[in-house]
């Protein structure tokens, strides 16, 4: 139904339940716990509902209508306080109000995202899913600083490990750059301390997606931009317009570029390494290993990465 199908079992006893429905309802449940389907309001219900036990399924046309005419516009995902006087003013009281408003007259005072969102929760698919996802265009590598940098050293090698940060992400998707950005600055909460915020782009003579060739631009940012006297906080490393490597423009023979081809072999070989052993095994120098470096971002508060990572994923023994 729109934007109202299924909660996501957040309890045991949730769990236990959702598993004796049927297959094609587990599966959207799923689903809408990887948001890849639309189950917002669900979620929302179930979690405010301790007595649902984690699950709520508003396919069941009888619940649909009892918990739609119970939530009101602020908890409707995607509502803010602003949308909220506005869906006010046009007499709603509930997410019922707001699914049976004019979609006219909802448009001229929401624009086209209010229309969307009452078009979503009469069960109406708004935005399709991608089947192909679109081809990066730019790509960020930053992380603030552990401690405050305030040596040439310790920012190259950050600067250093971005860049080898970059050149993975690049590979992963084929891509290539001809230019970097290297990024440095202070904290503005250190406010008894000189600041300092300066950029400057390094130009490649061809697209590239090379470690080693990233590393020795993004180092040349650093000594073409570093003054000391200043305490960094954060060293990005960023590049835009980015294209596929294969399609890309070479360079003129006698620039003493390296190799591509042969390049690419040892930058397969360098993926294949990390992979197998973990990310950072096998890294350029200047990068350091990642237990030896000092500025690295501390993740002692960050929260379990379920999704991403198998040993972190708790066990339930029956």
């Amino acid at each position: 139904m729109g934007q109202v199908l299924y909660g996501c079992a957040t309890t045991t006893e949730g769990i236990r339940r959702a598993i004796q429905h049927s297959q094609a309802r587990l599966r959207t449940a799923v689903l809408a716990l990887l948001a890849l389907a639309p189950g917002v309001l669900a979620n929302h219900v179930a979690k405010k509902n301790p007595e649902l036990g984690g699950v709520c399924d508003l396919t069941d046309r009888q619940a649909y209508d009892h918990w739609m005419a119970r939530i009101p516009p602020k908890d409707i995902w995607g509502v803010g306080p602003a949308n909220v006087r506005k869906l006010g003013a046009l007499g709603c009281e509930s997410a019922a109000d707001v699914r049976d408003l004019n979609t006219r007259a909802v448009r001229k005072a929401m624009t086209v995202v209010g229309e969307h969102l009452v078009r979503e929760l009469r069960g109406e698919a708004c935005l399709d899913l991608e089947e192909v996802a679109a081809t990066r265009k730019g790509c960020v590598v930053t992380r603030s600083f552990s401690d405050r940098g305030e040596d040439q050293a310790t920012m190259e090698q950050a600067v250093a490990a971005h860049a080898t940060r970059l050149g993975e992400k690049l590979r992963r998707e084929g891509l290539g750059t001809d230019h970097v950005t290297v990024f440095l600055h202070t904290s503005e909460h250190d406010r008894t301390r000189s600041q300092r915020s300066v950029s400057t782009v390094v130009t490649l003579p061809e697209a590239s997606n090379d470690t080693m060739v990233l590393v020795r631009a993004a180092l040349h940012g650093v000594r073409k931009t570093w003054q000391d006297g200043f305490r960094y906080s954060k060293a990005n490393v960023v590049t835009t317009d980015l294209l596929p490597l294969h399609a890309s423009q070479r360079a003129m023979p006698g620039l003493g570029q390296p190799d591509r081809e042969q390049r690419a072999a040892l930058m397969a070989a360098l993926d294949a390494c990390n992979r197998r052993f973990g990310r950072g095994a096998v890294v350029p120098a200047a990068a350091g290993f990642a237990p030896a470096r000092g500025w690295s971002t501390k993740f002692e508060m960050r929260s379990p990465r379920y999704m991403t990572r198998l040993n972190e994923i708790p066990v339930v023994a029956a």
